[in-house]
């Protein structure tokens, strides 16, 4: 018996130390089949309620199609051979269900292997464009709905690598399809090009505060292959698949038709490019076009956008946010600042908005100014739309109602709240689709429709109110109280008392349904998708509410393990999950947002594929940092983040199930930032997960998550919060997981593994695991399998701390 334990020591040390060819693994058979469970579809519905269009895809990508050629420029990640974004997400099945039958139509002359993305309806909802990517490129399709039987319109020529690829014609007959122009280059390889000159940046004095964007341009060879990739013809495509020229080659960014159809706003990029922004940054140009081709006006010409004044709510001085009026045949909307884009100026008012009606070329009309930075309008009539507005700073968003005819009426202020109490939320509008088929207030006279999520003190209860523009007076109409169950309100349709909800509890998957608020009926189900992850059908969940040291309320949802017995609360180990928020004052940080019923969905990156291993799960941990008037949140970050970490192990300690020995914690990109610095600052962990996070803010030095202070302004903040500048005190395990191509600011790879170098050269426990391919959010099944894997490890070693088994002190520090 001793040889074989000393064998399986031998097996298990050499297995954890020779990490440099370890092949991709996957974790035991319990969590793996949670991961292989099938995926519902996703479910579009026609506006007449008579059809239901049912999407199916493949849960996770393939290392193999993250490893397709992708080219990373601008901002943009492109697979060069196919003309479409490498990282596009595909459907591989239609389905049509017509409402009231029992059984979904497989849509039929389905391409060979579909890679399908793209989907845009029509304008009368009978059909709808998709895309389907080969390996030769990208081909247009279209799927009539009532015949279930999608066509193919074009060969593999679609350019895909930029935004608006397809755009239906006003008729529905016909469509607006970025194609690659004939006159493109063939692209430099970088790999083998030989440079011309070094590459070279300057500024002539002007501040240029800019976040640390990544996938940007780098020399002049990116800038060529960027202008090719970017470059498309627009071709006009009927469904006979005859096609025409509408306009030649050229860098066409945003496409967007008039509601009547009559005209076209089309953004193109123009010269010169940058190093330091994203494309969308770029100068461009913005021109009106009749539906045939021939140029209206250019309306607007925007320079380089690199040194917009400092601050989150900082815009660029002159028209922005052009926009069609929804409710108007061929009516613009723009806005333009009023503080100079300057947020740090006091003004009464920060922006205003005007009305620039076809064709295009007179004086702009004044509609509405607004307190805040402009946000949106949702547009109703002639005389009626509803404007909102936010300002960052104090978290506030004003919601007005104003007469867009006659700017001599004052707006009508609706609401004044801080956005983030969730518990003051008054919903959002109903819309409808109108005889131009955009979206529109659903108005009953001068009456609207509110949906909210309905949270309280109590609990989630989501409601319909109906709204009087005359005196502002709300009506409750109806509000959700199923017992055991949760209630998500989609849509309603007030002349066919039609309220669309989705339903779900934690052991029943989301399905949806046709309710009545007036009628005395039950709902009409529509789909009846089934739990397939019956593993956790039984586990039991709870929102928990809690105190922290200063009396602040906070919660987390708390999971048992499988098959838990509470009346004899065996002590077990504990996984706690989270990511910090920040919050301006505590009303709002201490709102309880989590509903219990919530259906139990174990994603890729959630902790609670453990409850099958034995461990108690507290995911979604409240966080809250906290900066009430002049002081910031980060002005006491640590501080906080250890406060919420210790009130919510005693609370699930004071529960009785857990050995708080034994206690994990976990997060992802800005939670894992919080791990390393729970793990640096406190003692109440066994080990750490930390993945995708950035650990030295000192490399994000002009702000960070909501940070706007720059390293410069708030030096001592920027040291105090970088886990990194703190590496010696690290003395508990954690394990680092990074994506090799992470596209997310601020979180370079080279945040993990400068890290990861820091806590080995301190002597730290320590483990990288750096994922090929993979960028922010991990997508590759071999990627997700191998991560629960690692973290499956991590967690036996470390937290289940197996006093059986002795591990040599050297395993993990490789």
């Amino acid at each position: 018996m001793k040889n074989i334990f000393t064998a399986f020591l031998l097996f298990l040390s050499i297995t954890l130390f020779a990490q440099e060819n370890l092949e991709y693994q996957k974790p035991s058979k319990e969590i793996l089949d949670l991961v292989d469970a099938p995926l519902a579809p996703t479910v579009l519905i026609t506006d007449d309620g008579n059809h239901m269009v049912l999407l199916y895809r493949d849960y996770y990508k393939s290392i193999a199609e993250l490893s397709e050629t992708e080219l990373r420029l601008a901002g943009l990640r492109i697979n060069p051979k196919t003309n479409i974004g490498s990282r596009t997400n595909y459907y591989n099945n239609i389905k049509i269900k017509q409402i009231g039958e029992n059984e979904a139509v497989q849509v039929v002359g389905l391409p060979v292997n579909p890679r399908l993305a793209n989907f845009n309806w029509s304008p009368d909802e009978t059909k709808i464009a998709v895309t389907n990517t080969t390996p030769e490129g990208v081909e247009l399709w279209v799927l009539d709905i009532a015949a279930a039987k999608v066509t193919q319109l074009t060969n593999a020529t679609i350019n895909a690598n930029m935004r608006d690829v397809v755009n239906w014609f006003k008729d529905g007959q016909s469509l607006l399809v970025k194609m690659l122009p004939e006159d493109r280059k063939p692209l430099i390889n970088i790999a083998e090009s030989v440079p011309q000159g070094p590459t070279i940046s300057t500024n002539d004095g002007k501040k240029a505060q800019n976040r640390t964007y990544q996938d940007l341009l780098k020399n002049p060879n990116d800038e060529f292959n960027f202008e090719q990739l970017a470059r498309s013809a627009l071709y006009k495509v009927d469904l006979e698949g005859n096609i025409s020229l509408w306009k030649s080659s050229d860098l066409y960014s945003e496409i967007s038709f008039s509601p009547n159809g009559d005209y076209v706003m089309v953004v193109t990029i123009a010269k010169p490019f940058s190093y330091l922004v994203p494309y969308y940054r770029f100068p461009s140009a913005t021109n009106i076009y009749n539906k045939d081709g021939s140029l209206v006006t250019t309306l607007l010409e925007v320079p380089l956008i690199e040194d917009l004044p400092k601050g989150f709510m900082a815009v660029r001085m002159g028209m922005r946010n052009v926009r069609w009026r929804y409710d108007q045949p061929a009516s613009l909307v723009y806005v333009e600042a009023l503080d100079g884009g300057d947020p740090q100026k006091d003004v009464d008012y920060r922006d205003e908005v005007f009305e620039l009606k076809a064709p295009f070329k007179g004086k702009a009309k004044s509609i509405l100014k607004t307190k805040n930075r402009f946000r949106y309008i949702q547009w109703g009539n002639d005389n009626l739309a509803i404007a909102h507005d936010r300002w960052w700073n104090n978290r506030n968003t004003k919601s007005y109602v104003f007469n867009p005819s006659d700017n001599t009426e004052e707006p009508i202020l609706i609401t004044d709240r801080n956005y983030q109490d969730a518990y003051s939320n008054p919903g959002d509008f109903v819309t409808k689709r109108n005889d131009y088929g955009q979206y529109v207030l659903a108005l009953e006279g001068k009456s609207a429709y509110l949906l909210g999520d309905g949270y309280t003190e109590a609990g989630q209860f989501p409601f319909v109110d109906k709204m009087d523009f005359d005196n502002l007076k709300k009506t409750r109409l109806y509000t959700s109280q199923l017992e055991g169950k949760m209630e998500s309100l989609l849509s309603y349709n007030s002349k066919k008392d039609e309220l669309l909800v989705r339903i779900e509890s934690a052991n029943e998957y989301p399905n949806y349904y046709f309710k009545s608020l007036r009628k005395k009926k039950g709902p009409v189900q529509l789909t009846n998708f089934d739990n397939p992850f019956k593993s956790l059908q039984n586990v039991h969940k709870e929102v928990i509410n809690y105190t922290r040291e200063d009396g602040l309320e906070l919660t987390g949802t708390l999971y048992l393990p499988v098959d838990y017995d509470k009346q004899l609360k065996e002590k077990k180990p504990m996984i706690l999950w989270a990511y910090p928020r920040e919050f301006k004052d505590k009303n709002s940080a201490s709102q309880n947002t989590q509903n219990p019923n919530e259906f139990t969905h174990p994603f890729w990156g959630s902790p609670i594929y453990w409850v099958t291993k034995g461990y108690v799960v507290l995911d979604d941990a409240a966080f809250p940092i906290i900066g009430e008037g002049e002081e910031q949140p980060n002005d006491s970050f640590r501080t906080q983040l250890v406060a919420n970490a210790k009130a919510a192990i005693d609370a699930v300690d004071q529960m009785g199930y857990i050995d708080i020995k034994k206690v994990a914690v976990g997060g992802h990109s800005y939670g894992a930032f919080m791990v390393a610095n729970l793990l640096s600052h406190s003692n109440l962990f066994a080990a750490g997960i930390a993945r995708s996070g950035a650990y030295n803010r000192t490399l994000t030095p002009f702000g960070f998550q909501s940070e706007e202070r720059n390293y410069w302004e708030a030096p001592e903040v920027y040291y105090t919060m970088s886990p990194f500048m703190h590496a010696d005190k690290m003395k508990t395990p954690l394990l680092l997981v990074h994506g090799e191509a992470d596209n997310n600011s601020g979180t370079y790879p080279m945040q993990s593994e400068r890290y990861f170098n820091a806590l080995k050269g301190l002597g730290a426990t320590v483990r990288l695991v750096m994922l090929p391919k993979e960028s922010h959010g991990y997508r590759a099944k071999e990627s997700i399998l191998h991560l629960l894997w690692e973290q499956d490890q991590w967690l036996e070693k470390y937290v289940k701390q197996d006093t059986e088994i002795e591990i040599p002190e050297s395993m993990g520090k490789d």
